[in-house]
């Protein structure tokens, strides 16, 4: 096995500083923020998960400089607000054509930064590009009536989708008339979006795109009251924390939080069906926000369950996504490839030790020898699928996701004890209900926390029209998709004196505008 020729990670970074010169040196990357590209903050080592290649590091800002950047990011608002809504259509066509040329060379980052498959990498920014067109075409509609926001827009998200996540939300920020801020995510996903970035400033887009800690910078990107809304993707204990901070302020939001997304089994019989969503589940190693990593299985049917399973994980291949027998043949087709790092791989293991030593059944338990890896290379980010029967309840895989190819499996009797196994970590963004009858899951559905609950099929974040959200504690703050992501980069311009109201998961506080 070797490198596919032209895939290495110096043969992308040289890409990239012949593609951004303004934005790549030899020996780092820049922020961007005020319309310039600085040479600032502080860099750090970075190292890529596929087998531990040193990459690019993030150049990580303190409170101030961020501080320093939000106000750049304001200053380019009060000018970009009033900019005619055809010219910004014009720009943000321009940039997303821009990084459509450049496809394969942000995809083969995000093969080198997180870990993903190359097919994976392609699909991330595909979906941004085609859902930004897509908004760019119904835009008028969507803002008819409405105004930008009276501050900038403030991102920070997690690594896992940079492009079809994280960048698709600033284009559309961007064109429903809000300057930008986002912060590179600190796991990974630098040189991905800081080419995307300089490509959108090129086209005049109002980017401000900063590296550096979430603990130190979030009481600037996300408290500072110049803001005009804050987007939030990660867990719910930084959400939490980006949720305290604007409850006061009555800040438009959009915090999407982790959720244990449940899969029911029950009275169900297309089990060559269920083999292949199973193996479809395991796609990018299940770090998703909508990965589906509990089964809860009606007992009189596990026998069969058990089956479908692991005909289903038995079949799918992981490694590194660049290895090659022969520099002709194409990059391998993979379920998945590493974690994001070293760390959450050991985490992983630990958690399920623990959860085996405490009563947890395997009743699979795949080894890295049947990964495919180069000779020799750090295999230490990755880790082989594994399901686990009835984990114990004081395991952290009972009750939260473990954003990993592990998955555990809950046998229950009653249509009850069906529901409460499905609703145990408070709210999640989907779930699915595997059943023969329709009254069935019609009866059934509506008692499950989760904002959309498939029948026989998975549900997704989905893209272009499509909702998305989360219940209980795994959404708060405005709904997103379709027309409600522009309703939430903007405001009603003819709204009273208490403000607008938005559809979301507002528990305990009304938004203003």
């Amino acid at each position: 096995m070797r490198l596919k020729p032209g895939t290495a990670w110096r043969d992308a970074y040289e890409r990239c500083c012949s593609a951004a010169p303004e934005a790549f040196h030899d020996d780092r990357v820049l922020n961007h923020w005020g319309g310039i590209w600085h040479r600032d903050g502080r860099p750090v080592p970075g190292f890529s998960p596929l087998d531990g290649t040193a990459i690019a590091g993030l150049p990580r800002i303190d409170r101030a400089g961020a501080g320093r950047a939000v106000a750049g990011a304001v200053e380019e608002h009060r000018r970009w607000r009033h900019l005619p809504l055809a010219e910004r259509k014009a720009m943000v066509s321009a940039a997303v054509e821009s990084m459509a040329a450049h496809r394969d060379l942000l995809a083969l980052l995000l093969v080198w930064e997180i870990g993903k498959p190359w097919k994976t990498a392609c699909a991330d920014v595909d979906r941004c590009l085609d859902g930004v067109r897509w908004y760019v075409a119904e835009i008028d509609r969507m803002v008819a009536g409405r105004m930008p926001l009276p501050g900038p827009v403030s991102n920070i998200a997690s690594w896992n989708y940079p492009m079809s996540v994280l960048m698709h939300a600033m284009l559309v920020q961007a064109l429903a008339g809000n300057a930008v801020i986002a912060k590179t995510p600190t796991d990974g996903g630098l040189c991905c979006l800081t080419l995307a970035c300089a490509l959108a400033v090129r086209e005049g887009l109002p980017f401000t795109l900063v590296s550096g800690g979430g603990a130190e910078l979030s009481p600037v990107l996300a408290g500072g009251r110049a803001l005009g809304s804050v987007s939030f993707v990660g867990g719910r204990d930084a959400g939490a924390k980006v949720a305290t901070s604007l409850a006061d302020l009555g800040r438009r939001h959009v915090l999407e939080q982790e959720g244990l997304n449940c899969w029911g089994v029950w009275e169900y019989g297309d089990w060559e069906l269920l083999t292949r969503q199973i193996r479809a589940s395991f796609d990018y190693g299940k770090q998703r926000c909508t990965a589906y990593p509990r089964f809860v299985v009606q007992r009189s049917l596990f026998h069969e369950f058990l089956g479908a399973y692991l005909a289903a994980v038995e079949s799918l291949r992981f490694g590194h996504p660049l290895a090659v027998a022969d520099p002709d043949d194409p990059l391998p087709e993979l379920d998945f490839g590493p974690l994001i790092n070293a760390s959450k791989a050991k985490e992983l293991a630990d958690q399920v030790d623990e959860a085996v030593a405490r009563g947890g059944v395997p009743v699979h338990r795949a080894s890295l020898d049947a990964g495919h890896f180069l000779p020799g290379q750090d295999i230490s980010a990755y880790f082989a699928p594994t399901a686990l029967l009835n984990p114990p309840r004081s395991s952290p895989l009972f009750h939260a996701e473990p954003f990993g190819p592990v998955d555990t499996i809950v046998l229950v009797d009653t249509e009850a004890e069906l529901l409460a196994a499905m609703n145990a970590s408070n709210g999640a963004l989907v779930a699915t209900l595997s059943c023969d009858e329709e009254e069935t899951f019609h009866r059934l559905a509506p008692e499950v926390r989760a904002f959309k609950v498939g029948h026989n099929r998975p549900r997704s974040r989905g893209d272009r029209e499509e909702l998305f959200g989360g219940l209980g504690a795994s959404w708060r703050g405005a709904f997103v998709g379709g027309e409600l992501l522009v309703r939430a980069s903007t405001v009603s311009s003819t709204g009273g004196p208490d403000g607008e109201r938005l559809p979301g998961n507002f528990p305990h506080y009304t938004l203003l505008p």
